[in-house]
Protein backbone atom coordinates (compact mmCIF):
# COMPACT_ATOMS: atom_id res chain seq x y z
CA UNK A 1 0.00 0.00 0.00
CA UNK A 2 1.52 3.31 -0.86
CA UNK A 3 2.36 5.79 2.05
CA UNK A 4 2.92 9.29 1.38
CA UNK A 5 3.27 11.12 4.93
CA UNK A 6 4.24 15.04 5.20
CA UNK A 7 4.04 15.04 8.60
CA UNK A 8 3.37 12.62 12.06
CA UNK A 9 -0.10 13.20 12.08
CA UNK A 10 -1.01 12.06 8.61
CA UNK A 11 1.20 9.28 9.72
CA UNK A 12 -0.66 7.96 12.40
CA UNK A 13 -4.46 8.82 10.52
CA UNK A 14 -2.87 6.21 8.11
CA UNK A 15 -2.22 3.97 10.57
CA UNK A 16 -5.43 4.18 12.15
CA UNK A 17 -7.31 3.80 8.61
CA UNK A 18 -4.82 0.92 7.65
CA UNK A 19 -7.62 -1.55 7.88
CA UNK A 20 -10.19 0.54 6.44
CA UNK A 21 -8.11 1.13 3.07
CA UNK A 22 -7.18 -2.27 2.63
CA UNK A 23 -10.58 -3.64 2.66
CA UNK A 24 -11.23 -0.73 0.16
CA UNK A 25 -8.46 -1.43 -2.67
CA UNK A 26 -7.21 -5.15 -1.93
CA UNK A 27 -8.88 -8.38 -2.33
CA UNK A 28 -10.38 -10.07 0.55
CA UNK A 29 -7.70 -11.67 2.78
CA UNK A 30 -9.54 -15.08 2.65
CA UNK A 31 -9.46 -15.63 -1.53
CA UNK A 32 -7.07 -18.11 -1.53
CA UNK A 33 -8.94 -19.84 0.87
CA UNK A 34 -12.42 -19.26 -0.57
CA UNK A 35 -11.70 -20.40 -3.90
CA UNK A 36 -10.02 -23.49 -2.49
CA UNK A 37 -13.42 -24.34 -0.61
CA UNK A 38 -15.83 -23.28 -4.05
CA UNK A 39 -13.57 -25.70 -6.11
CA UNK A 40 -13.26 -28.64 -3.15
CA UNK A 41 -17.46 -27.86 -3.19
CA UNK A 42 -18.24 -27.96 -6.48
CA UNK A 43 -15.37 -30.17 -7.77
CA UNK A 44 -13.55 -27.67 -10.25
CA UNK A 45 -10.54 -28.57 -11.78
CA UNK A 46 -9.88 -24.99 -12.12
CA UNK A 47 -10.59 -21.26 -11.85
CA UNK A 48 -9.31 -18.02 -12.48
CA UNK A 49 -10.25 -14.68 -10.99
CA UNK A 50 -9.44 -11.52 -11.51
CA UNK A 51 -10.54 -8.41 -9.68
CA UNK A 52 -9.93 -4.37 -10.50
CA UNK A 53 -10.77 -1.80 -7.86
CA UNK A 54 -10.24 1.94 -8.80
CA UNK A 55 -8.31 1.90 -11.90
CA UNK A 56 -6.03 -1.26 -10.62
CA UNK A 57 -5.34 -4.67 -10.74
CA UNK A 58 -5.82 -5.87 -7.29
CA UNK A 59 -5.95 -9.57 -8.53
CA UNK A 60 -5.16 -11.44 -11.27
CA UNK A 61 -4.91 -15.45 -10.37
CA UNK A 62 -5.19 -18.83 -11.35
CA UNK A 63 -6.18 -21.46 -8.89
CA UNK A 64 -5.63 -25.42 -9.85
CA UNK A 65 -4.94 -27.30 -12.49
CA UNK A 66 -5.99 -26.72 -16.23
CA UNK A 67 -7.02 -30.62 -16.95
CA UNK A 68 -7.40 -33.17 -14.65
CA UNK A 69 -4.61 -35.69 -14.10
CA UNK A 70 -2.56 -33.28 -15.51
CA UNK A 71 -0.02 -31.25 -12.87
CA UNK A 72 0.12 -27.89 -15.52
CA UNK A 73 -1.42 -25.20 -12.86
CA UNK A 74 -4.04 -22.63 -13.78
CA UNK A 75 -2.43 -19.26 -13.86
CA UNK A 76 -3.99 -15.56 -14.74
CA UNK A 77 -2.33 -16.45 -18.10
CA UNK A 78 -4.77 -19.58 -18.27
CA UNK A 79 -7.34 -19.24 -21.75
CA UNK A 80 -10.72 -20.16 -21.42
CA UNK A 81 -14.07 -19.78 -23.23
CA UNK A 82 -15.41 -17.05 -22.02
CA UNK A 83 -18.87 -17.98 -23.83
CA UNK A 84 -21.68 -15.58 -23.89
CA UNK A 85 -19.79 -12.73 -22.55
CA UNK A 86 -18.43 -12.17 -25.67
CA UNK A 87 -21.66 -9.99 -26.28
CA UNK A 88 -19.99 -7.47 -24.96
CA UNK A 89 -17.19 -6.80 -26.93
CA UNK A 90 -19.51 -7.27 -30.24
CA UNK A 91 -21.87 -4.74 -28.52
CA UNK A 92 -18.80 -2.23 -28.15
CA UNK A 93 -17.85 -2.79 -31.40
CA UNK A 94 -21.25 -1.63 -32.52
CA UNK A 95 -20.72 1.02 -30.16
CA UNK A 96 -17.69 2.18 -31.95
CA UNK A 97 -19.13 2.07 -35.30
CA UNK A 98 -22.50 4.41 -33.70
CA UNK A 99 -19.62 6.92 -32.31
CA UNK A 100 -18.41 6.90 -36.54
CA UNK A 101 -21.91 7.64 -37.50
CA UNK A 102 -21.80 4.26 -39.53
CA UNK A 103 -24.74 2.82 -37.99
CA UNK A 104 -27.59 3.81 -35.37
CA UNK A 105 -28.92 1.41 -32.82
CA UNK A 106 -32.35 1.96 -34.17
CA UNK A 107 -31.53 1.14 -37.65
CA UNK A 108 -33.33 -1.63 -39.22
CA UNK A 109 -31.14 -4.55 -39.55
CA UNK A 110 -32.33 -5.04 -43.24
CA UNK A 111 -30.63 -1.72 -44.01
CA UNK A 112 -26.97 -3.58 -43.53
CA UNK A 113 -28.63 -7.08 -44.47
CA UNK A 114 -31.31 -7.11 -47.22
CA UNK A 115 -31.51 -10.69 -46.97
CA UNK A 116 -31.80 -11.19 -43.30
CA UNK A 117 -35.28 -12.07 -42.25
CA UNK A 118 -37.48 -13.98 -40.04
CA UNK A 119 -41.02 -15.64 -40.10
CA UNK A 120 -43.06 -12.47 -39.37
CA UNK A 121 -42.76 -9.94 -42.29
CA UNK A 122 -43.73 -7.14 -40.02
CA UNK A 123 -40.71 -8.34 -37.41
CA UNK A 124 -38.38 -8.26 -40.24
CA UNK A 125 -39.20 -4.74 -41.51
CA UNK A 126 -39.04 -3.13 -37.92
CA UNK A 127 -36.29 -5.41 -36.24
CA UNK A 128 -33.14 -3.19 -35.24
CA UNK A 129 -29.66 -3.42 -34.14
CA UNK A 130 -30.97 -2.62 -30.87
CA UNK A 131 -33.80 -5.24 -30.71
CA UNK A 132 -30.71 -7.68 -31.64
CA UNK A 133 -28.99 -7.34 -28.93
CA UNK A 134 -31.46 -6.48 -26.35
CA UNK A 135 -33.18 -10.47 -26.81
CA UNK A 136 -36.78 -8.91 -27.60
CA UNK A 137 -37.37 -9.87 -31.11
CA UNK A 138 -39.47 -12.27 -30.43
CA UNK A 139 -38.20 -15.28 -30.91
CA UNK A 140 -37.99 -17.69 -27.98
CA UNK A 141 -35.35 -18.86 -25.82
CA UNK A 142 -32.42 -20.61 -27.34
CA UNK A 143 -34.02 -20.45 -30.62
CA UNK A 144 -31.77 -22.22 -32.96
CA UNK A 145 -28.84 -23.02 -31.22
CA UNK A 146 -29.13 -26.24 -31.96
CA UNK A 147 -27.82 -25.23 -35.92
CA UNK A 148 -24.58 -24.23 -34.02
CA UNK A 149 -24.79 -26.20 -30.38
CA UNK A 150 -23.35 -28.91 -29.83
CA UNK A 151 -21.24 -29.35 -32.96
CA UNK A 152 -22.50 -29.11 -36.08
CA UNK A 153 -21.66 -28.66 -39.85
CA UNK A 154 -23.80 -25.21 -40.62
CA UNK A 155 -22.19 -22.40 -41.97
CA UNK A 156 -23.02 -19.09 -40.87
CA UNK A 157 -24.77 -18.57 -44.00
CA UNK A 158 -27.00 -20.98 -43.70
CA UNK A 159 -27.81 -20.14 -40.04
CA UNK A 160 -28.82 -16.46 -41.00
CA UNK A 161 -30.95 -18.06 -43.58
CA UNK A 162 -32.50 -20.56 -41.46
CA UNK A 163 -33.96 -17.93 -39.14
CA UNK A 164 -36.91 -17.58 -41.44
CA UNK A 165 -38.28 -20.73 -40.76
CA UNK A 166 -38.08 -20.46 -36.60
CA UNK A 167 -41.55 -19.40 -35.22
CA UNK A 168 -41.84 -15.87 -32.79
CA UNK A 169 -43.13 -17.44 -29.32
CA UNK A 170 -44.17 -13.73 -27.92
CA UNK A 171 -45.40 -10.14 -29.68
CA UNK A 172 -42.12 -8.45 -30.95
CA UNK A 173 -40.73 -5.99 -28.25
CA UNK A 174 -42.86 -7.64 -25.41
CA UNK A 175 -41.05 -10.34 -23.73
CA UNK A 176 -37.36 -10.94 -22.74
CA UNK A 177 -35.99 -14.12 -24.84
CA UNK A 178 -32.48 -14.96 -24.45
CA UNK A 179 -31.25 -16.00 -27.67
CA UNK A 180 -27.56 -16.40 -29.24
CA UNK A 181 -28.71 -16.88 -33.04
CA UNK A 182 -29.18 -12.72 -32.93
CA UNK A 183 -26.06 -11.89 -32.00
CA UNK A 184 -24.19 -14.09 -34.96
CA UNK A 185 -26.62 -11.49 -36.88
CA UNK A 186 -24.97 -8.76 -35.06
CA UNK A 187 -21.71 -9.46 -35.41
CA UNK A 188 -22.43 -9.86 -39.47
CA UNK A 189 -24.07 -6.56 -39.72
CA UNK A 190 -20.06 -5.42 -38.19
CA UNK A 191 -18.79 -6.85 -41.20
CA UNK A 192 -21.25 -5.51 -43.38
CA UNK A 193 -20.05 -2.10 -42.73
CA UNK A 194 -16.70 -2.48 -42.23
CA UNK A 195 -15.61 -4.92 -44.65
CA UNK A 196 -13.91 -7.16 -42.42
CA UNK A 197 -14.50 -10.15 -40.97
CA UNK A 198 -16.61 -9.84 -37.16
CA UNK A 199 -13.00 -11.22 -35.64
CA UNK A 200 -10.82 -9.46 -37.38
CA UNK A 201 -12.39 -5.68 -36.55
CA UNK A 202 -12.85 -7.33 -33.01
CA UNK A 203 -8.74 -8.25 -32.69
CA UNK A 204 -7.91 -5.02 -34.35
CA UNK A 205 -10.01 -2.43 -32.37
CA UNK A 206 -10.22 -3.92 -29.44
CA UNK A 207 -7.68 -6.51 -28.51
CA UNK A 208 -5.24 -4.75 -29.87
CA UNK A 209 -5.31 -1.18 -28.29
CA UNK A 210 -6.37 -2.38 -24.74
CA UNK A 211 -3.51 -4.73 -24.83
CA UNK A 212 -5.38 -8.31 -24.84
CA UNK A 213 -2.32 -9.56 -26.38
CA UNK A 214 -2.91 -13.11 -25.66
CA UNK A 215 -6.47 -13.44 -26.27
CA UNK A 216 -8.11 -15.44 -28.94
CA UNK A 217 -10.54 -16.59 -31.08
CA UNK A 218 -10.00 -19.78 -32.64
CA UNK A 219 -12.18 -22.79 -32.97
CA UNK A 220 -9.25 -24.66 -34.83
CA UNK A 221 -7.71 -25.99 -31.45
CA UNK A 222 -4.87 -24.36 -29.66
CA UNK A 223 -1.23 -24.19 -31.16
CA UNK A 224 1.48 -26.03 -29.09
CA UNK A 225 2.41 -24.07 -25.94
CA UNK A 226 -0.64 -22.00 -25.54
CA UNK A 227 -1.86 -22.24 -22.00
CA UNK A 228 -5.25 -22.67 -22.04
CA UNK A 229 -7.74 -24.64 -19.54
CA UNK A 230 -9.71 -27.87 -20.76
CA UNK A 231 -13.48 -28.50 -20.11
CA UNK A 232 -14.63 -31.08 -18.08
CA UNK A 233 -18.01 -32.77 -17.40
CA UNK A 234 -20.08 -35.18 -15.56
CA UNK A 235 -22.57 -34.87 -18.31
CA UNK A 236 -25.85 -33.64 -18.56
CA UNK A 237 -27.52 -35.11 -15.71
CA UNK A 238 -24.48 -33.86 -13.43
CA UNK A 239 -24.06 -37.45 -12.02
CA UNK A 240 -20.97 -38.70 -13.74
CA UNK A 241 -17.97 -39.02 -13.05
CA UNK A 242 -16.09 -35.77 -13.99
CA UNK A 243 -13.86 -35.93 -17.11
CA UNK A 244 -12.38 -34.01 -19.09
CA UNK A 245 -14.13 -33.43 -23.18
CA UNK A 246 -13.28 -31.52 -26.12
CA UNK A 247 -13.47 -27.86 -26.51
CA UNK A 248 -16.94 -26.91 -28.20
CA UNK A 249 -16.36 -25.78 -31.93
CA UNK A 250 -17.49 -22.09 -32.04
CA UNK A 251 -16.58 -20.79 -35.50
CA UNK A 252 -20.21 -20.34 -36.45
CA UNK A 253 -21.45 -18.62 -33.82
CA UNK A 254 -18.12 -16.70 -32.81
CA UNK A 255 -20.02 -13.25 -32.24
CA UNK A 256 -22.34 -14.54 -29.36
CA UNK A 257 -19.62 -16.94 -27.65
CA UNK A 258 -16.42 -17.33 -29.41
CA UNK A 259 -13.64 -15.44 -27.41
CA UNK A 260 -11.53 -17.31 -25.03
CA UNK A 261 -9.63 -15.29 -22.57
CA UNK A 262 -8.03 -14.94 -19.52
CA UNK A 263 -7.54 -13.08 -16.35
CA UNK A 264 -4.98 -10.78 -17.13
CA UNK A 265 -6.88 -9.32 -20.38
CA UNK A 266 -10.47 -9.73 -18.61
CA UNK A 267 -8.52 -7.20 -15.65
CA UNK A 268 -7.63 -4.57 -18.68
CA UNK A 269 -11.09 -5.24 -20.53
CA UNK A 270 -12.82 -4.35 -17.08
CA UNK A 271 -11.05 -1.33 -16.54
CA UNK A 272 -11.78 0.58 -19.95
CA UNK A 273 -15.45 -0.56 -19.59
CA UNK A 274 -15.33 0.89 -16.24
CA UNK A 275 -13.33 3.74 -17.33
CA UNK A 276 -16.24 4.17 -19.82
CA UNK A 277 -14.15 3.31 -23.42
CA UNK A 278 -11.28 5.46 -22.10
CA UNK A 279 -7.41 3.39 -21.85
CA UNK A 280 -5.78 4.20 -19.24
CA UNK A 281 -3.49 6.49 -21.40
CA UNK A 282 -6.54 8.81 -22.12
CA UNK A 283 -7.01 7.35 -26.12
CA UNK A 284 -10.96 7.00 -26.30
CA UNK A 285 -12.07 3.67 -27.65
CA UNK A 286 -16.11 4.55 -27.79
CA UNK A 287 -17.65 7.58 -26.00
CA UNK A 288 -19.00 7.26 -22.31
CA UNK A 289 -22.36 7.92 -24.03
CA UNK A 290 -21.84 4.51 -25.28
CA UNK A 291 -21.68 3.25 -21.87
CA UNK A 292 -24.77 4.66 -20.47
CA UNK A 293 -26.48 3.52 -23.30
CA UNK A 294 -25.02 0.12 -23.35
CA UNK A 295 -25.59 -0.70 -19.47
CA UNK A 296 -29.56 0.79 -19.32
CA UNK A 297 -32.16 -1.62 -19.60
CA UNK A 298 -33.88 -2.13 -22.90
CA UNK A 299 -35.97 -5.17 -21.65
CA UNK A 300 -37.05 -6.26 -17.99
CA UNK A 301 -37.13 -9.52 -16.85
CA UNK A 302 -39.54 -10.97 -14.62
CA UNK A 303 -38.25 -10.91 -10.69
CA UNK A 304 -38.54 -14.46 -9.06
CA UNK A 305 -37.75 -15.27 -5.54
CA UNK A 306 -34.74 -17.03 -5.11
CA UNK A 307 -34.00 -20.29 -3.57
CA UNK A 308 -34.90 -19.56 0.06
CA UNK A 309 -30.70 -19.50 1.20
CA UNK A 310 -30.44 -16.92 -1.28
CA UNK A 311 -33.09 -14.55 -0.85
CA UNK A 312 -30.25 -11.83 -0.47
CA UNK A 313 -29.65 -11.87 -3.76
CA UNK A 314 -33.06 -10.78 -5.02
CA UNK A 315 -32.65 -7.62 -6.84
CA UNK A 316 -35.34 -4.55 -7.09
CA UNK A 317 -35.24 -4.13 -10.46
CA UNK A 318 -33.84 -7.06 -13.18
CA UNK A 319 -33.61 -6.34 -17.05
CA UNK A 320 -31.07 -6.79 -19.97
CA UNK A 321 -28.75 -4.02 -21.98
CA UNK A 322 -27.32 -4.77 -24.50
CA UNK A 323 -24.85 -7.55 -24.25
CA UNK A 324 -25.06 -6.75 -20.42
CA UNK A 325 -27.72 -7.44 -17.82
CA UNK A 326 -28.66 -5.18 -15.66
CA UNK A 327 -29.71 -5.35 -11.51
CA UNK A 328 -29.16 -4.17 -8.20
CA UNK A 329 -27.70 -5.27 -5.07
CA UNK A 330 -27.02 -4.05 -2.01
CA UNK A 331 -27.83 -0.50 -3.15
CA UNK A 332 -25.95 -0.58 -6.14
CA UNK A 333 -26.10 -0.77 -10.16
CA UNK A 334 -24.67 -4.41 -11.12
CA UNK A 335 -23.64 -4.84 -14.73
CA UNK A 336 -22.90 -8.50 -15.70
CA UNK A 337 -23.10 -11.82 -17.96
CA UNK A 338 -22.79 -15.16 -17.73
CA UNK A 339 -21.09 -17.44 -20.63
CA UNK A 340 -21.45 -21.18 -20.40
CA UNK A 341 -20.23 -23.54 -22.87
CA UNK A 342 -19.96 -27.34 -22.72
CA UNK A 343 -17.92 -28.19 -19.65
CA UNK A 344 -16.75 -24.33 -19.06
CA UNK A 345 -18.59 -21.46 -17.60
CA UNK A 346 -17.62 -17.71 -16.82
CA UNK A 347 -19.48 -14.60 -15.51
CA UNK A 348 -18.07 -11.09 -15.54
CA UNK A 349 -19.65 -8.22 -12.92
CA UNK A 350 -18.77 -4.68 -13.21
CA UNK A 351 -20.19 -2.42 -10.17
CA UNK A 352 -19.49 1.20 -11.87
CA UNK A 353 -20.45 2.61 -9.24
CA UNK A 354 -17.53 1.41 -6.83
CA UNK A 355 -15.34 1.30 -9.81
CA UNK A 356 -15.28 -2.64 -9.19
CA UNK A 357 -14.97 -5.49 -11.36
CA UNK A 358 -15.20 -8.89 -11.13
CA UNK A 359 -14.12 -11.74 -13.96
CA UNK A 360 -14.51 -16.01 -12.64
CA UNK A 361 -13.34 -18.44 -15.20
CA UNK A 362 -13.84 -22.26 -14.35
CA UNK A 363 -13.27 -25.31 -16.54
CA UNK A 364 -16.16 -26.91 -14.80
CA UNK A 365 -20.31 -26.54 -15.31
CA UNK A 366 -21.48 -25.36 -12.11
CA UNK A 367 -22.50 -21.81 -12.03
CA UNK A 368 -22.41 -21.90 -8.45
CA UNK A 369 -18.70 -21.86 -7.78
CA UNK A 370 -18.42 -18.67 -9.76
CA UNK A 371 -21.62 -17.18 -8.36
CA UNK A 372 -20.22 -18.22 -4.75
CA UNK A 373 -16.90 -16.86 -5.44
CA UNK A 374 -18.36 -13.39 -7.11
CA UNK A 375 -20.71 -12.71 -4.35
CA UNK A 376 -18.26 -13.02 -1.79
CA UNK A 377 -15.91 -10.29 -3.18
CA UNK A 378 -19.00 -7.87 -3.53
CA UNK A 379 -19.90 -8.33 0.08
CA UNK A 380 -15.90 -7.54 0.91
CA UNK A 381 -16.25 -4.20 -1.23
CA UNK A 382 -19.63 -3.24 -0.01
CA UNK A 383 -18.52 -3.57 3.67
CA UNK A 384 -21.24 -6.64 4.33
CA UNK A 385 -22.12 -9.55 6.71
CA UNK A 386 -20.23 -12.70 5.74
CA UNK A 387 -22.45 -14.92 3.98
CA UNK A 388 -21.58 -18.49 3.21
CA UNK A 389 -22.12 -18.39 -0.37
CA UNK A 390 -20.68 -22.23 -1.13
CA UNK A 391 -23.06 -23.65 1.53
CA UNK A 392 -25.67 -21.51 -0.60
CA UNK A 393 -25.42 -22.25 -3.87
CA UNK A 394 -24.66 -25.67 -3.56
CA UNK A 395 -27.97 -25.99 -1.59
CA UNK A 396 -29.51 -24.79 -4.73
CA UNK A 397 -27.94 -26.72 -6.61
CA UNK A 398 -28.55 -29.89 -5.32
CA UNK A 399 -32.32 -28.74 -4.92
CA UNK A 400 -32.52 -28.26 -8.63
CA UNK A 401 -31.26 -31.81 -9.39
CA UNK A 402 -33.58 -33.35 -6.44
CA UNK A 403 -36.81 -31.63 -7.71
CA UNK A 404 -35.55 -32.20 -11.84
CA UNK A 405 -34.96 -35.79 -11.29
CA UNK A 406 -38.41 -36.14 -9.18
CA UNK A 407 -40.39 -34.91 -12.24
CA UNK A 408 -38.52 -36.67 -14.61
CA UNK A 409 -39.33 -39.95 -12.70
CA UNK A 410 -42.92 -38.68 -11.54
CA UNK A 411 -42.93 -38.82 -15.78
CA UNK A 412 -41.97 -42.00 -16.48
CA UNK A 413 -43.53 -44.24 -13.31
CA UNK A 414 -47.01 -42.16 -14.76
CA UNK A 415 -46.73 -43.54 -17.97
CA UNK A 416 -48.67 -46.56 -19.44
CA UNK A 417 -46.25 -48.98 -19.86
CA UNK A 418 -48.26 -51.82 -21.59
CA UNK A 419 -49.09 -50.01 -24.06
CA UNK A 420 -47.49 -50.50 -27.66
CA UNK A 421 -46.73 -48.47 -30.49
CA UNK A 422 -49.50 -47.87 -33.04
CA UNK A 423 -47.12 -48.73 -36.06
CA UNK A 424 -44.66 -51.86 -36.48
CA UNK A 425 -40.90 -50.35 -36.17
CA UNK A 426 -40.50 -50.35 -39.54
CA UNK A 427 -42.96 -47.79 -40.46
CA UNK A 428 -41.37 -44.85 -37.74
CA UNK A 429 -37.88 -45.55 -40.17
CA UNK A 430 -37.36 -42.93 -42.83
CA UNK A 431 -36.09 -39.17 -43.59
CA UNK A 432 -37.68 -36.27 -41.47
CA UNK A 433 -36.98 -32.58 -42.38
CA UNK A 434 -37.29 -29.37 -40.20
CA UNK A 435 -37.79 -26.37 -42.00
CA UNK A 436 -35.14 -24.82 -40.14
CA UNK A 437 -32.52 -27.79 -38.59
CA UNK A 438 -33.23 -29.64 -41.59
CA UNK A 439 -32.36 -33.96 -41.74
CA UNK A 440 -32.91 -36.03 -39.15
CA UNK A 441 -32.94 -40.06 -39.83
CA UNK A 442 -34.90 -42.81 -38.24
CA UNK A 443 -33.17 -46.44 -38.73
CA UNK A 444 -33.95 -49.60 -37.32
CA UNK A 445 -30.68 -51.29 -35.52
CA UNK A 446 -30.62 -54.66 -34.01
CA UNK A 447 -34.51 -54.50 -33.26
CA UNK A 448 -34.64 -50.84 -31.90
CA UNK A 449 -34.91 -47.29 -33.36
CA UNK A 450 -32.06 -45.02 -33.78
CA UNK A 451 -32.38 -41.21 -34.00
CA UNK A 452 -29.97 -39.13 -36.05
CA UNK A 453 -29.62 -35.21 -36.29
CA UNK A 454 -28.04 -34.95 -39.14
CA UNK A 455 -26.30 -32.20 -38.78
CA UNK A 456 -24.99 -32.46 -35.03
CA UNK A 457 -21.44 -34.45 -34.93
CA UNK A 458 -23.03 -36.63 -31.89
CA UNK A 459 -26.64 -36.32 -32.78
CA UNK A 460 -27.22 -40.40 -32.49
CA UNK A 461 -30.04 -41.13 -29.97
CA UNK A 462 -31.17 -44.69 -29.14
CA UNK A 463 -35.19 -45.11 -29.10
CA UNK A 464 -36.52 -46.49 -26.17
CA UNK A 465 -40.41 -47.33 -26.25
CA UNK A 466 -42.05 -44.55 -23.82
CA UNK A 467 -45.63 -45.11 -24.53
CA UNK A 468 -48.09 -44.95 -27.46
CA UNK A 469 -46.14 -43.51 -29.84
CA UNK A 470 -43.98 -41.56 -28.31
CA UNK A 471 -40.05 -42.96 -27.80
CA UNK A 472 -37.39 -42.01 -25.15
CA UNK A 473 -34.50 -40.99 -27.53
CA UNK A 474 -31.12 -41.13 -25.50
CA UNK A 475 -27.93 -39.45 -26.77
CA UNK A 476 -24.64 -41.81 -27.06
CA UNK A 477 -23.07 -38.64 -26.50
CA UNK A 478 -23.65 -37.66 -22.63
CA UNK A 479 -23.50 -34.30 -22.61
CA UNK A 480 -26.47 -33.83 -24.89
CA UNK A 481 -29.60 -33.77 -22.88
CA UNK A 482 -32.38 -37.32 -22.99
CA UNK A 483 -35.91 -36.36 -25.49
CA UNK A 484 -39.01 -37.46 -25.90
CA UNK A 485 -40.02 -38.47 -29.38
CA UNK A 486 -43.44 -38.43 -30.48
CA UNK A 487 -44.97 -39.53 -33.30
CA UNK A 488 -48.31 -37.71 -34.86
CA UNK A 489 -50.26 -40.18 -37.26
CA UNK A 490 -52.94 -39.34 -40.03
CA UNK A 491 -56.06 -40.81 -39.92
CA UNK A 492 -54.82 -43.37 -42.60
CA UNK A 493 -51.97 -44.30 -39.75
CA UNK A 494 -49.52 -42.75 -42.04
CA UNK A 495 -47.28 -40.16 -39.94
CA UNK A 496 -47.93 -36.87 -39.80
CA UNK A 497 -44.72 -35.27 -37.99
CA UNK A 498 -42.45 -36.00 -35.61
CA UNK A 499 -42.21 -33.95 -32.57
CA UNK A 500 -38.98 -34.01 -29.25
CA UNK A 501 -39.11 -31.81 -26.10
CA UNK A 502 -36.32 -32.76 -23.64
CA UNK A 503 -37.04 -34.82 -20.75
CA UNK A 504 -35.66 -33.14 -17.59
CA UNK A 505 -35.66 -29.33 -16.69
CA UNK A 506 -31.64 -30.14 -16.04
CA UNK A 507 -31.23 -29.60 -20.10
CA UNK A 508 -29.86 -26.55 -21.05
CA UNK A 509 -31.88 -24.14 -22.65
CA UNK A 510 -29.70 -24.31 -26.11
CA UNK A 511 -30.96 -27.91 -26.63
CA UNK A 512 -34.04 -26.12 -28.17
CA UNK A 513 -36.05 -29.92 -28.75
CA UNK A 514 -39.50 -28.29 -28.85
CA UNK A 515 -38.87 -25.85 -31.48
CA UNK A 516 -38.55 -29.01 -34.17
CA UNK A 517 -41.14 -29.46 -36.41
CA UNK A 518 -39.91 -32.94 -38.30
CA UNK A 519 -41.81 -34.35 -41.62
CA UNK A 520 -41.46 -37.09 -42.90
CA UNK A 521 -39.73 -36.70 -46.56
CA UNK A 522 -42.22 -38.04 -49.39
CA UNK A 523 -39.99 -40.44 -51.39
Amino acid sequence: MLRRCRSIFVLLILFTTAFTVFAQVAPPPDMDAWVARTMKTFDVPGVSVAIVKDGKVVLAKGYGVRKLGDPAPVDDKTLFGIASNTKAFTVAALGMLVDEGKIKWDDPVIKYLPAFKVADPYVTREMTIRDLISHRTGLGLGAGDLMFYPNTDFTRAEVLNSAQYLKEVASFRSKYQYNNLCFIVAGQIVAAVTGKPWSEFIKERIFGPIGMTTTEITSDGFKPGVNFAVPHSRGWRLAGELQPIAWTKDEVWAPAAGIKSNADDLAKWMMVQLNQGTLPDGTELWKAARSNEEWSPNINIPIRDPFPALKQTKPNFLGYAMGWGVRDYEGRKIVSHTGGLTGMVSTVVLVPSEHLGIAVLTNQEEGGAFSAIYYHILDYYFNLKPVDWIDAFKAQRVNEIEKANAAEKKLFDARDAQSKPSLPLEKYVGEYKDPWYGLATITEQNGKLVLNLTRTSGGIADLEHFQYDTFHAIFRENTIPDAFVTFDLNPDGTIERMKMVHTSDLADFSFDYQDFDFKPVKK
